[in-house]
């Protein structure tokens, strides 16, 4: 069971890195319109996210920094738990 959910969270962790991957990409084209389905598929998870931290972390010469940021803090945190030192990972070898 803690094998399945160490599995689970870790697709999870990585389909967020890929969409904040993505959402860097669609920085460097600003005349894409969210409106896109397929846009709107990438910007609708991670905005919750992105907003409050462009509060804090203003664009830096003109560029939003805060998916890079948060790219590193969900790799840190995927790293932590199911890593090859991580806790999950971990639990699972002693409960083997």
């Amino acid at each position: 069971m803690l094998s399945v959910s160490s599995w689970v969270i870790g697709l999870l962790l990585a389909a967020w890195t890929l969409l904040f991957l993505f959402r860097i990409v669609l920085t460097w084209y600003p005349q894409i319109s969210s409106e896109n389905p397929l846009v709107a598929l990438v910007v609708i998870p991670t905005e919750p996210l992105l907003s409050p931290t462009r509060k804090l972390i203003q664009p830096i010469g003109g560029v939003d920094v805060t998916p890079v940021i948060w790219v590193g803090l969900v790799s840190l945190l995927r790293e932590l738990l199911v890593g090859q030192q991580g806790l999950i990972t971990q639990l699972v070898l002693k409960s083997a």
